[in-house]
């Protein structure tokens, strides 16, 4: 596997790749890579010749009094598990190479009807970061396809919008939530959690799941449902950001009484200051 750590090294490397015809794929991450983010490369490798993974700490998606310096920086050990799993290419940047003039003095994206609600309310310049920097990636590594996460609903859906809104050449496909044994969704952040914490925030999966259930054998009623599911969490001792449930289009909430195509209940909850999300849809989502 190659490593670049500057934009020149990295276009050079796949500049050759496109001359030879080879269709690029691409998975950014922050890194502390888990079994999730490798199966993303696997994913990403049956789309794609040459396959082309990120590892970038991006400061401009961490709010005032978040856990950007916590963040586990773990290059050496990330790269050996991308090599391992067939990783064409590594851009492993600085901050100064992304962002040359600093964050303040930088263009700024963002999707407002799409990122104000569930993490965007919590987080309010979170969704900026996000779509800032994956569009610089992207005009960076010009890939064909890429691939994220279904733990992050959310961020997946506003990056699909953002695609199109753009006219961007660009396939993005959604891989399936990793989990762990009891269901919880891997995660970078599952390293702060006790055993005791991990295994009891098994809590959030099985509440999902049982609030899906209740939606497919068509009790409509949203805000109750959503009312007991939240206290199904909070009785295990975890502070809920957000238990709703929204469309998959536009992310709207569901109102009580109606029929919908495409749901998805999306959570996040606290243990501790160890924040965790997931999510469930009701339908195949592609």
């Amino acid at each position: 596997m190659k490593i670049a750590h500057s934009i020149n090294e990295l276009t050079t490397i796949i500049s050759k790749e496109n001359e030879k015809g080879k269709r690029v794929g691409f998975v950014p991450t922050m890194g502390n890579l888990h079994a999730g983010h490798i199966s993303l490369i696997e994913k990403v490798k049956s789309f794609s010749d040459f396959s082309v993974a990120s590892v970038f700490v991006n400061p401009m998606q961490f709010g005032e009094n978040e856990d950007l310096d916590n963040y586990p920086r773990t290059l050496k050990e990330d790269s050996e598990k991308l090599s391992h799993a067939g990783c064409d290419l590594l851009f492993a940047p600085t901050p100064s190479e992304i962002y040359p003039n600093g964050m303040d003095k930088h263009l700024k994206m963002n999707m407002p009807h799409m990122s104000g609600v569930l993490c965007g309310n919590s987080r309010p310049t979170h969704f900026e970061g996000v779509c800032t920097v994956v569009t610089k990636l992207f005009n960076i590594v010009r890939p064909d396809v890429a691939v994220f996460g279904k733990k992050d609903l959310q961020q997946l859906l506003i990056i699909k919008q953002m695609v199109k809104d753009l006219c961007l050449s660009i396939e993005v496909v959604g891989s399936d939530t990793a989990r762990e044994s009891n269901g919880l969704a891997m995660s970078s952040r599952n390293g702060f959690l006790s055993p005791d914490e991990k295994e009891a925030a098994s809590i959030i999966y099985k509440t999902l799941q049982q609030l899906r259930d209740e939606i497919v054998a068509d009790n409509l009623k949203y805000k109750e449902l959503m009312g007991k599911a939240r206290l199904a969490v909070e009785n295990k001792g975890f502070k809920v950001d957000y238990l709703e449930i929204r469309t998959i289009e536009a992310l709207n909430l569901a109102k009580d009484g109606e029929q919908y195509d495409n749901l998805a209940i999306f959570a996040a909850a606290y243990a501790e200051k160890t924040r965790l999300i997931d999510n469930i849809t009701l339908n195949p989502l592609d």
